[in-house]
């Protein structure tokens, strides 16, 4: 189950990083919760850390595949890019809502993902994740369906050590 989570979520991320004819995906090291990967995509190497949720609400709807990840991508001059992916389409003009011990981080739509409205908070978000324990990310359907999902963040500090040095 995970490892066809897994396939849908890496051929959905080249999708997103516009990359045409990219390399499978490498999977470097899984570290509990996340796990680190890496592809050649046609502006460079791509690295990421990415997990599933541990929790999914409401229970009775499907969800699809879901995702947080933080990519690097050198070659384009982005690191540490935290994105939501929903395995459905996000209401038009609507935010996910990141939270993380309290502290609350705002994430623009764009069909099923979600970036970090204010580019300037994406390291503060990082380091939130990196020490914390949970994170929780609301986000509302095209349906107009509230979403709740809750992860682990086990692991996150690990994972993203192994792809500080993409290159």
């Amino acid at each position: 189950m995970f490892v066809r989570k897994l396939t849908t979520a890496l051929i959905a991320i080249m999708a997103t990083a516009g990359v045409a004819s990219a390399q499978t995906p490498t999977r470097i090291q899984q570290f509990q919760a996340w796990g680190a990967y890496s592809y050649q995509g046609s502006n460079g190497k791509v690295c990421y850390v990415l997990s599933i949720p541990k929790e999914k609400n409401p229970a009775n709807v499907d969800h699809g595949d879901i995702f947080f990840l933080v990519s690097q991508r050198p070659g384009q001059n982005i690191s540490y890019e935290p994105q939501a992916m929903m395995g459905y389409p996000l209401q038009e003009n609507s935010k996910v809502n990141v939270t993380i011990d309290g502290r609350n981080f705002v994430l623009f739509t764009k069909g099923n993902s979600a970036w970090v409205e204010n580019a300037a908070e994406e390291p503060a978000l990082v380091a939130a994740m990196k020490g914390g324990k949970d994170m929780a990310v609301k986000a509302v359907s095209r349906r107009g369906t509230e979403t709740n999902y809750s992860y682990s963040l086990s692991g996150i500090s690990a994972a993203l050590k192994q792809i500080e040095s993409c290159k």
